[in-house]
């Protein structure tokens, strides 16, 4: 079985493919300091939970915090007996190169995500990711990540309104009831919320605007579905969008697709 690992700077999900289909997701909170062991015996005890005997004997990571991929490296190397694909590293092929500014580093989670992207839905796509950050990646018709936009995400939006405004209490993230708020919780929600609503179609908009064609906008991560209610921002929403892409890449690498 086949072992994908997203790391990113909140949280790290853990998911198992079985060849058919992914049996169970787990996700914990990212910590740079947790070893290989803490990941193993964790892992187990959920395996165990689920009822899930087979052994992983293939993995690949993603991630984007570079301190913690040694960790998981040794967990795979020393409970799964094989070397992990990383996804970024020179090793880890593409099916089609980035087109990027020489000398740039893009982030893994996007290369995966484009990749999962245009399997799904082709090209000339833009992948809008609700994470740590609210990133936009461009995929190009032949599949090509040709770059993107980052803005903060929305959780780091309230957080940094929290802490840098004395008065101003934390508050989830949620759809208000209307645009103008009546007390300072609904207002901060109602700013947020609306305020992203705003970010994502302006962004989708000059996206176009630039490209001079249609493009279809796909969203993951846990927000997404927060802001699909009934707005017509994205064509569709995809939750398991990474580790489709995950999955891929390793059969890519080793061989197993074109």
């Amino acid at each position: 079985m086949l072992l994908c690992i997203d790391c990113g700077n909140t949280n790290t999900v853990f998911s198992i493919w079985d060849g058919n289909a992914f049996l169970s997701t787990w996700r914990m909170e990212t910590n740079h300091k947790r070893t290989a062991d803490e990941y193993f015996v964790w892992l187990q005890g959920l395996m165990r939970l689920h009822g899930i005997e087979a052994k992983i004997s293939e993995t690949i990571i993603s991630s984007t915090v570079p301190r913690v991929v040694f960790n998981l490296r040794v967990l795979c190397n020393r409970y799964f007996d094989c070397r992990p694909v990383v996804v970024g590293k020179p090793e880890c092929d593409l099916p089609v190169a980035p087109r990027v500014d020489e000398g740039t580093t893009v982030g893994p989670d996007r290369l995966v995500n484009a990749a999962a992207g245009f399997d799904r839905h082709g090209g000339d796509i833009i992948v809008v990711d609700f994470g740590t950050a609210t990133t936009f990646d461009v995929v190009a018709r032949d599949g090509a990540y040709i770059g993107g936009v980052i803005a903060p995400g929305v959780n780091l939006s309230l957080e940094a309104l929290h802490q840098s405004a004395a008065a101003l209490p934390h508050v989830d993230i949620t759809k208000p009831q209307a645009v103008i708020g009546t007390n300072t919780v609904a207002c901060i929600q109602s700013g947020v919320f609306w305020g992203y609503i705003g970010l994502v179609e302006g962004i989708v908009r000059q996206i176009r605007v630039e490209r001079d064609r249609p493009m279809k906008v796909i969203a993951t991560g846990g927000l997404a579905p927060l802001f699909d209610q009934g707005f017509d921002l994205f064509d569709k929403v995809e939750e398991d969008l990474t580790m489709h892409g995950l999955r891929l890449l390793y059969d890519y690498n080793k061989g197993l697709t074109a």
